[in-house]
């Protein structure tokens, strides 16, 4: 029997873990930067380095990257900044992990806090998530055909299914001048900066995968005029590229997160030679999964009525697309000074951060619940401290309408964020309105008993000679006719002509006369 297969590919989750860990470490300003007397405004982000997985472990270390706003001791600069990195090494247990086996790791930094030791040491102390999940991946091989010349009966099922096209990282650079507006004053020093990804979204054209967006850009700079040391102005720089990718086409199920890795912002001359212009240098990484969605006919059963036909089974899961949702969610909240902190004299910035922390079905859809970070950077009417800041977190929900599914449902859930928009109510509130997308993938996981090799042997006339020429049956609930032909040796086509039936269906209570058929 010449057997005919179809080979699907996918990833199959081994396992993950979750573990939190606490950086801390004291840090000496450098010499050339001046006494510290306040921290204004703090923030980290974590870079992963190197990923090793080995028997059942995956080890992998970093930096954690922080940024600080402070107010110093000198009359002519009030405000100055600095940055630095704190290193780490950690491992996590996921069991049945390879060397080989892809393991991706994530790193969140939950909370960072910064407490001055004196004039020119800090203690930074971070508490930071680590996530990994390890996948393998996996061929499901479905039976598709047996041959013209087997003569066999044969069940077949229509399955829609995904099969995973690629499971890749790329990147794309951008490189932009940006010039500052005719009414700001020449450039001294960055002491702040805030690039942030606004309104992405992805493409597949035939060869190639277009991602499309904006960067906000935040400066706040120290000016040369003595009068007008500190300054800040804001931007937006259309984010456009492309990566190749020789399998893209319309049609794929596409999944691709935009993560922003390197930015770097450093002062250039104009075509004068001052100091007026900022060269922008970004580095994206793009996750990228695609999948094909497509029906096929696997066969199901299979029997003979001439020879013992043997099928053997084994249990293969499937994927299958069941929604791609995506839902808006506005927030308005108000944000309330603390009372020690100064009054606000106009807002110079604001920096979000979307956190999703859980994700629950429900019978309504997807409950999506997680926290908008706001931070605003303003001045103040008080001369001795001119800058401060605000840090409020924002909770908000969102249900995303999804179909019921009968078995398990893996969730894939991206959230960007829209549009932010800040307004001074008083000298202490803050009235803030945001928009934020949250991006919905679902797919339903579906087990099968799929024929992996067939047996042939001679049948056992001796055997089916025993067996009763006619039977009266009586169908019972989870009963295919297709099974009761091959239990008593017949086919379905001769069960259909002996009761008159008018499809390969039966019901529950239904009587059926069933007559022995010798091949």
């Amino acid at each position: 029997m010449e057997l005919e297969r179809q080979i699907l590919h996918k990833n199959r989750e081994v396992g993950r873990a979750f573990s939190q860990m606490t950086l801390d470490d004291d840090y000496n300003l450098p010499d050339f930067k001046p006494d510290l007397t306040k921290v204004i405004k703090e923030r980290g982000k974590i870079h992963l380095d190197e990923i090793h997985v080995n028997n059942g472990h995956v080890w992998f270390k970093g930096v954690m990257e922080f940024d600080i706003l402070y107010r110093t001791d000198l009359d002519n600069r009030k405000i100055n900044s600095l940055n630095g990195e704190i290193s780490f090494q950690e491992s996590l247990s996921i069991d049945g992990t390879e060397e080989l086996d892809p393991v991706k790791v994530e790193g969140r930094i939950e909370d960072i806090s910064v407490s001055v030791i004196n004039s020119r040491k800090l203690s930074i102390r971070s508490l930071v998530e680590f996530t990994a999940v390890a996948e393998k991946p996996e061929e499901a091989v479905v039976l598709t055909g047996i041959g013209e010349q087997a003569e066999c009966e044969v069940e077949t099922e229509q399955m829609n299914v995904l099969e995973l096209m690629t499971d890749k990282k790329d990147t794309f650079r951008i490189r932009k001048e940006i010039a500052l507006s005719s009414n700001k004053p020449n450039m001294d020093e960055i002491l702040w900066r805030s690039v942030e990804l606004r309104g992405l979204s992805s493409h597949l054209r035939n060869g190639e995968i277009e991602v499309s967006g904006e960067a906000l850009i935040y400066v706040f700079y120290a000016g040369i005029e003595e009068e007008e040391r500190l300054q800040w102005f804001e931007t937006t720089v259309p984010v456009q590229g492309s990566v190749e990718c020789n399998i893209c086409e319309e049609a794929l199920v596409h999944r691709i997160d935009a993560n922003l890795a390197q930015v770097n912002l450093e002062i250039q001359p104009d075509e004068d030679g001052e100091e007026r212009n900022i060269m922008l240098e970004m580095v994206i990484n793009l996750s990228i999964c695609l999948w094909n969605e497509e029906q096929i006919e696997m066969i199901s059963d299979i029997y003979a009525l001439d020879r013992q036909v043997n099928p053997a089974f084994q249990t293969v899961y499937f994927e299958k697309l069941l929604v791609k949702n995506e839902a808006k969610c506005r927030i308005a909240d108000k944000i309330e000074l603390d009372a020690e902190q100064e009054d606000i004299l106009q807002i110079c910035s604001n920096e979000e951060k979307l956190t999703v922390e859980q994700t629950t079905v429900t019978d309504e859809g997807v409950l999506v619940e997680g926290t908008l970070t706001v931070e605003i950077l303003y001045m103040t009417p008080d001369e001795a401290m001119p800058v401060g800041a605000k840090r409020a977190y924002i909770p908000f929900s969102q249900v995303i309408e999804m179909p019921k599914a009968e078995n398990p449902v893996k969730i894939h859930l991206d959230g960007g964020i829209e549009q932010v928009t800040t307004v001074l109510t008083d000298s202490r509130t803050i009235d803030v309105k945001a928009v934020i997308s949250l991006n919905l993938l679902a797919f339903e996981q579906q087990e099968r008993q799929t024929i992996t090799d067939i047996e042939e042997t001679e049948l056992d006339l001796a055997a089916l000679q025993q067996r009763p020429g006619i039977v009266g049956y009586i169908a019972r609930e989870g009963d295919r006719l297709f099974g009761i032909a091959k239990e008593n040796h017949t086919t379905v086509e001769n069960l259909m002509e002996t009761n008159h039936l008018t499809g390969p269906f039966v019901k529950p209570g239904e009587k059926l006369l069933i007559i022995k058929t010798v091949g």
